[in-house]
């Protein structure tokens, strides 16, 4: 039998993170903890976003300590299926993953955890003032990014277009993919007419152009659109694998994004790359915005898969009190460094 507790640990944003869902200067975060008798203990992240995760902010607390309270009194399966708590089900996941090898954070050992192998990243930049974004570009493609992921739908689409188009006159479609992310922020009607001008400027793909549950029209849109649809949101909350089936048959998209954090953790996403193999899908895997021992489990996950194109994993410097670990952006490459050690004298 193991104990189970948890903390609390909000993260701060270096800089307020612009989203077509508002400004965020904070994310909230717990830890579950798992240990055993004999002393080992195994954490994993509850990954929640406001707004966007299944779980209400309100009672997600409550609910926690709850589980937290049957796990140790032996009445719970740590690794029990919570539908309407997939970012709880991602944390257990992962603790136990990590009490499982010995509670060291090497979930899944290979190259990568033995610092011989790193994985390339796209550069996500966050929306704000034309100069502020130009920067961040110029920044990335500097460094060496291949890809360039580009938040969507919060602007003034006129600005949002004269950006892409600046930065395909800078960078051409062989030297830079760009990826786009609306967030949901269109009607059919308008991405229909959005999508049609941004395809000019070589776009590779576009993340959610409509809200969630609009599936006869995002069927339409994928069928129609000139810019491959990747379907993200969407994805969130499916619990009933029949459902996930049914959906990616109807709507056909050409990729979906899994996000472990949000999804239930990587049993869950490990079906959705199954189901996306069936239909022919492209996928890849990002954080949600998780701290560093949530990507670092995201990671290791992801590079086992031999997954063949830029993961959206290179958000380890978001944070002004992000846990000090192991992992390193050296350009578009993540890598797992073993001389740098953990330090979670705040968590433990």
């Amino acid at each position: 039998m193991v104990r189970a507790s948890y903390i609390r640990h909000p993260l701060v944003f270096v800089r307020p993170a612009g989203t077509s869902r508002g400004v965020l200067d904070q994310k909230p975060c717990w830890y579950i903890k798992l240990t055993s008798e004999e002393g080992i203990t195994g954490i994993g992240e509850v990954s929640f976003i406001p707004g966007l995760s299944v779980e209400e902010l309100e009672d997600l607390e409550n609910k926690l300590d709850h589980v937290c309270k049957l796990i140790s009194r032996g009445e719970m399966d740590p690794l029990q299926t919570l539908p309407s708590m997939p970012g709880v089900q991602f944390a257990l996941e992962m603790a136990i993953k990590d009490l499982e090898t010995g509670g060291k954070r090497i979930l899944y050992p290979s190259e990568f955890t033995e610092g011989l192998q790193g994985m390339p990243t796209n550069g996500l930049i966050w929306m704000g003032p034309k100069p502020f974004m130009i920067s961040q570009i110029r920044e990335k493609m500097h460094l060496g990014f291949k890809v360039l992921k580009l938040k969507v739908g919060s602007l003034n689409f006129t600005e949002e277009l004269e950006m892409v188009r600046w930065i395909r006159s800078e960078f051409g479609e062989g030297d830079l993919e760009i990826r786009l992310d609306a967030n949901g922020a269109w009607t059919l009607v308008e991405a229909m007419g959005k999508m049609e001008q941004l395809a000019r400027s070589g776009i590779h793909s576009i993340e959610q152009p409509l809200a969630p549950g609009q599936l006869n029209d995002m069927a339409q849109l994928c069928r129609d659109s000139i810019i491959p649809v990747a379907l993200d949101e969407e994805l969130i909350g499916i619990s009933d694998p029949t459902e996930r089936s049914a959906l990616l048959e109807e709507v056909k998209p050409a990729y979906i994004i899994l996000k472990p954090g949000l999804l239930g953790g990587f049993s869950v996403a490990a079906h959705w790359i199954a189901l996306a193999g069936v239909y022919g899908i492209g996928w890849w895997i990002t954080s949600a915005l998780e701290s560093n021992l949530g990507l670092n489990a995201i990671s290791q996950w992801t590079f086992q898969l031999e997954a063949i194109r830029h993961q959206g994993l290179g958000t380890g410097a978001l944070y002004t009190n992000n846990i000090p670990s192991p992992l390193a952006l050296t350009g578009e490459q993540l890598w797992f460094r073993p001389k740098n050690k953990w330090n979670l004298k705040t968590i433990l």
